[in-house]
């Protein structure tokens, strides 16, 4: 797959077709969409994957979607350690382990956990993926993976709920672009999946900052948004460093 530099700034829809999209995605997603909110069993690239109320949609909100879309176009050998953070439906970890990959998936919602445990056994899939609950790597006892997976809130500020951890956060991204670095095994590398509505070039300036390197794997212009996946590794000097 082609990687490409990220250090330009990201092409952003224009401003009032953007305003007018997300008018429409609004009305859509709570009026007409009677999916959102509610138990539905998705279709995701031939797999079955249900999503319970309060619980990240994947596929209504398009970016675990696009993460799958990604995944199925990479080679992992079996085996792989693999940590799916922010899981949600387990829609990362189920595209992981179904190359085998071995997979932790973790997820501050309680729900979403559950959610995860459900579609790892729908997909045949419990002895490839654990589930676990906790706020971002403090569940994982210091493991570290080959890759690690991150659909992270993209707008910052304090959740209301269980549920509105998926969508903002007060000090994720510092906290992710700090703690990354000792969950990665060498040559360890994130896959990081952002849209341009919100604040995700935060996350990527913190990462640069921590001496990653950032590069583009595949983008997709949806109107109202364009979201991309990044792919995040040691720098050089890092990679010395530690070996």
């Amino acid at each position: 797959m082609q990687l490409t530099s990220s250090t330009a700034k990201r092409g952003r829809p224009h401003s009032l077709l953007r305003t007018l999209a997300r008018i429409w995605l609004t009305f859509r997603y709570q009026i007409v969409d009677r999916r959102h909110g509610r138990l539905v069993l998705e279709s995701v690239h031939g797999m079955p994957l249900i999503v319970l109320p309060g619980v990240f949609n994947p596929v209504l909100f398009r970016t675990g979607n696009f993460m799958a879309e990604v995944l199925t176009g990479l080679e992992l050998p079996p085996g792989t350690r693999v940590l799916d953070m922010g899981t949600g439906s387990g829609i990362g970890a189920i595209f992981a382990a179904r190359q085998g990959a071995l997979v932790t998936a973790v997820d501050i919602n309680p729900e979403a956990v559950r959610n995860a445990q459900i579609n790892a056994l729908l997909n045949d899939m419990a002895q490839q993926i654990t589930a676990v609950e906790g706020d971002l790597f403090s569940p994982l006892s210091g493991g570290r993976f080959d890759l690690v997976l991150f659909n992270p809130p993209f707008y910052r500020g304090r959740p209301r709920n269980e549920p509105g951890y998926a969508w903002r956060g007060e000090d994720v991204f510092e906290r992710f672009a700090s703690e990354l670095a000792s969950s990665l095994l060498p040559g360890g590398r994130c896959l990081i999946v952002l849209s341009t509505d919100g604040d995700g070039d935060q996350l990527l300036a913190l990462l640069e900052q921590a001496s990653f390197d950032v590069r583009t794997v595949s983008s997709k212009n949806l109107i109202n948004e364009i979201l991309t996946v990044y792919e995040v590794k040691q720098g050089s000097r890092e990679l010395e460093a530690s070996s």
